[in-house]
């Protein structure tokens, strides 16, 4: 019994091996990125995603069409609407991202994405892959990027999370070799690995960061872990100017948290699931989750993202519209970074870090104690429009 078990098990992990060996050739194709400002047109999608997604991408839109209102009315920018990326369609249709729906993903430059269901091992649903995975891999968005920022404990720190390997890229097509034995795989690639690692350094150089830092488990992960370390090691050695250091995950989530340590760090490079957990625990010292945005950057597509949950159960209780919008504008910062709206950005992010950090006229709390996200979007614009927007901003800083 246990013999056949075996053999679909090595099957199964045959046909494993044979799509990620076709995907490093793929990725030795590639030709590098596009140049969206040479672009007559760019296109940007708008997905809403589940719960409280639909109510923050409108926010998110309503400030980006009044940011770009010029280059809107000179058909330099469109935003296309982009439906059907619910938990309810995906599990319909049994895929996460139902054709359809990437059909029309694929007409747009660059996306904006509000949070997606993830369906969990044991939930009262299908098993369906997370979208934002499917997402990733379909696109080939190697590099996920996110920043955070808190001046008063002298924390600007920027994560580089390769998005395309590790746990999670093979995390639906583990098995159950028994009742008694599951198995999940982690992979890593030599190209997978010197894509986000090189992104991470030409980062630093290009806006005088002097570190960068390698998150691994190497000491005992030491195949896949080991491969990613010593890709590093070797990229290193081409930017003498920045200093290179790593670090094992454990004792960095640790280091993140230590008041005499944590300014010491810039840039961060690591795999998949660990930059998951690392960007997540330093967005909540930005203020939460719900703070955070973060880019998915390939070299013909990127995806902007909140970091955060659908929180369904705020609109089962009738509390959308007292979610915090931040994390998705924070996301359109850094698409409009992107694309090339250099000016744009920068006044968003002024605006974006008065609003929720310095003077702070409204607060959103989730519940009817705080603002609603409508009000707090209208603060942000108000805040935009002043135009004495760099002023305050130096003086809140300096």
């Amino acid at each position: 019994m246990n013999n056949n078990r075996i053999e679909d098990a090595k099957e199964h992990f045959a046909q494993i091996l044979k799509t990620e060996l076709a995907r490093i050739e793929k990725i030795k194709e590639d030709k590098g990125f596009v140049d969206y400002t040479s672009m007559p047109k760019i296109t940007i999608g708008i997905v809403g995603g589940d719960g409280i997604g639909p109510f923050i991408a409108d926010q998110t839109q309503k400030v980006l069409e009044k940011i770009l209102a010029e280059p809107l009315s000179q058909g330099k920018i469109e935003f296309k609407v982009v439906e059907g990326l619910t938990i309810e369609n995906r599990v319909a249709k049994m895929q996460s991202i139902p054709d359809d729906v990437l059909a029309e993903l694929k007409q747009c430059h660059v996306i904006l994405k509000g949070p997606t269901t993830t369906p969990r091992k044991g939930d009262d649903m299908p098993n369906i892959e997370s979208a934002n995975v499917s997402m990733r891999r379909a696109f080939d968005l190697f590099a996920n990027v996110r920043p955070v920022k808190v001046p008063e404990d002298n924390i600007d720190w920027v994560f580089f999370r390769e998005n395309t390997e590790g746990e999670y890229i093979l995390g639906s097509q583990g098995i159950d070799v028994t009742d008694d034995l599951a198995i999940d795989f982690k992979a890593i690639t030599s190209q997978g690995a010197e894509r986000i690692i090189r992104a991470a350094f030409e980062y630093a150089q290009k806006n005088n960061r002097k570190r960068v830092t390698v998150v691994t488990k190497a000491n005992v992960i030491k195949t896949t872990d080991g491969k990613f370390l010593k890709v590093a090691q070797e990229i290193a050695k081409e930017y003498p100017d920045i200093a290179c250091d790593d670090w094992y995950i454990d004792i960095m989530a640790a280091k993140l948290i230590d008041p005499s340590r944590r300014s010491d760090f810039e840039v961060m490079v690591m795999p998949n699931l660990y930059g998951d957990i690392l960007t997540d625990q330093a967005a909540q010292l930005q203020g939460g989750v719900g703070t955070a945005g973060s880019a998915n950057i390939g070299t013909k597509h990127a995806m902007f993202e909140a970091i955060h949950g659908s929180a369904p159960r705020m609109v089962d209780e009738g509390r959308a519209k007292y979610a915090d919008p931040s994390s998705l504008i924070r996301a359109g910062v850094m698409m409009l970074e992107h694309i090339g709206y250099l000016k744009e950005a920068r006044n968003l992010q002024m605006a974006l870090e008065i609003c929720g950090q310095y003077e702070k006229k409204y607060v959103l709390t989730g519940r009817n104690t705080g603002a609603t996200n409508d009000q707090y979007t209208d603060y942000i614009l108000e805040t935009i429009n002043n135009p004495s927007l760099a002023a305050r901003y130096q003086e809140f800083t300096r």
